[in-house]
């Protein structure tokens, strides 16, 4: 029996298509350092009034001791490193700029932050702090794969506006307009097999006509159990993980598409 034709080539962009450490050593620094002065600058949009909202409303009901203690304006138990900042920024600031440097810290995907941080990140891709420092071999082998008419998709727990920033600005020039389709946390949880199955539905194509690359176990696991190709990658500068059952690589250019 033939292999199915893959027509679209879905990526994952941390540890995929783009070093883990810009993200987590770069991007998160950047947004946390300009938080306060960026909600004293904005605080009467009504955008990100709506987005301080959503915040407000969960710092009210999150169970983490921690959080609790910076709602009551006390000091964090067991003096977690950084607490005494939590703590000043609470009281400085607002809670609420607080309990957001409390979820960058802790890197929990809450979407209110994740659209702060995309129009954080919009001002300092635009200024020129910030140049999307993409594997060598990911310009060349998107723009092959493009000129081969493959669909290409992303599928990032960052937002989709932070998603098309990263490639509008890469230190290989603009690719956005190479890809047609971005996918963020709102399909879905990049873990649970339905957001696939909801992926295959927008872009109108049998799973097994999808490619799934991304450098997380759980997500290569979901994506193959609706029947989607997948890769893991296995890039220098990642986590060490056992790619299980699955076929790995440490450049797209290594990816043979049938």
């Amino acid at each position: 029996m033939a292999e199915p034709v893959i027509r679209c080539i879905l990526l994952d962009i941390e540890g995929t298509t783009c070093p883990v450490s810009f993200v987590a050593s770069v991007l998160f620094p950047y947004a946390r350092e300009r938080l306060a002065s960026y909600l004293e600058t904005n605080h009467a949009d009504p955008e990100v009034q709506a987005l301080l909202a959503a915040t407000q409303a969960a710092l009210a009901v999150d169970p983490n001791p921690e959080v609790q203690a910076l709602r009551q304006g006390s000091p964090i138990p067991g003096h977690q490193p950084g607490g005494q900042e939590y703590l000043q920024a609470a009281q400085t600031n607002s809670p609420l700029v607080a309990y957001l440097q409390w979820l960058i810290d802790h890197d929990i995907k809450f979407p209110a932050l994740k659209e702060l941080q995309g129009r954080i990140w919009a001002s300092g891709y635009a200024n020129g702090d910030l140049i999307a420092p993409l594997f060598d071999d990911v310009a060349p082998t998107l723009h092959r794969w493009h000129r081969e008419r493959y669909q290409l998709a992303v599928y990032s727990s960052g937002s989709v506006a932070a998603q098309q920033l990263l490639y509008r600005h890469s230190q290989d020039g603009n690719l956005e307009g190479l890809f047609s389709h971005w996918f963020d946390s709102r399909i879905g949880s990049k873990q649970a097999t339905d957001s696939y199955s909801a992926i295959a539905a927008v872009l109108q194509l049998d799973p097994a006509e999808i490619l799934f690359v991304s450098d997380a176990i759980a997500e290569i696991r979901a994506a193959h159990g609706i029947g989607m190709a997948v890769r893991f990658s296995d890039r220098q500068g990642n986590p060490g993980r056992d790619p299980g059952p699955f076929n790995a690589i440490q450049s797209l250019a290594e990816i043979e598409l049938p």
